[in-house]
Order: C-alpha cells, then structure tokens, then sequence
C-alpha cells in the first residue's frame, strides 16, 4: 500500500531539478493571466535548476529550503529566511516562495509547508513572518488568510516585461505578545 503522507524535509542538492520544475509548472499556472504569457512561456527548467544549484551551494545557512514529499517523490518547495527590508535584513522572517505542483493543489501540500515554515520560524524566535504575494493574485490570497496571514497595508510596484504587476505585503505574528 502506498504511503500518502506529506513529508517535510531540508532541500537537498538532488532536488534542485525537480523543485525547478515545479517553481516554473507553478508559475505559469499560478501566474497565468497575471503577468505577460510571454515571460512565462520563456522560463526555462534548466537554467532554474541551475540557478537553484547556484544558490544551494552559495548557501549560508540563513534562508532554509524546504521540499514536501509525498508517495516518494517531491511535490512542493519553500524557501524561508530573514525579512528583507531593502538589503537589510530585519528580526522578522519572511516566506521567499512556495510552489506545489500543479498537479497536487489541494492535496494539502503547500498547507503542510506553511505549517512547517510557520513553525520552524517560530522555533527561532521570529516574532513575525511577512510575505509578499501578488495583489491580483486571489487563490494565493485565499491561502495565506486561511493560514492566519494579513494584507498589512503595504506594497510594492512589480513590473514583468513592461506590465506592472503589483505585490501586497502580508504578515503573521508567531508568537504570543504579554
């Protein structure tokens, strides 16, 4: 029988292809009617692995990549660290990414890695997690509230090929203030 559990574990240099994978199968259906279709229709899987495998091994411990798992083979990524305001880096934390495949929405994958970068920031003593997602980007919105997320007021001008494409800040306290 096969074991449909989610499994959260570190990413590891293996994955690097497969959370490429998944990154630009998440994009051009999560973006798809958001931003141009022609900057969608050039990402590329290869050069995101490699960039991936770039940035893995540039690594200095401070953003944790993260994969879900589930009947042996990864179906979702997320990438966690300090806030950055500008290039300073705050106290706070901040949710980078997190794609599942397309395939799995709904299966409680990216639930799972929330939950997980929820908690391990929290382990950490990060008093918020911030996130930045864009504005028109509903289902995504969806997401985020329902894991306890806020839009706090703040955004942020994005441009892809010439459109603008803004983004909305959201945030979550983790832990409990006296």
């Amino acid at each position: 029988m096969d074991d449909d559990r989610i499994r959260i574990r570190p990413m590891a240099l293996p994955d690097c292809h497969r959370v490429a994978e998944i990154r630009i199968g998440g994009w051009r259906t999560a973006y798809r009617g958001l931003i141009p279709q022609s900057h969608l229709d050039t990402l590329d899987v290869a050069q995101d692995a490699e960039r991936r495998r770039s940035y893995f091994a540039q690594a200095d411990g401070s953003v944790l990549d993260l994969v879900a798992e589930q009947d042996g083979e990864v179906m979702g990524w997320a990438c966690h660290g300090p806030y950055r305001d500008g290039e300073v880096r705050t106290a706070d934390a901040e949710l980078y990414a997190i794609y599942v495949d397309p395939g799995r929405y709904g299966a409680g994958i990216g639930r799972a890695l929330l939950q997980e970068s929820v908690r391990r920031c929290t382990a950490a003593g990060h008093r918020r997690m911030l996130l930045w997602v864009l504005r028109d980007n509903a289902r995504a919105r969806r997401f985020y509230e329902r894991a306890g997320f806020r839009a706090d007021g703040a955004e942020e001008p994005f441009e892809v090929d010439g459109v603008a494409v803004p983004e909305v800040r959201y945030a979550r306290e983790l832990t409990a203030h006296r």
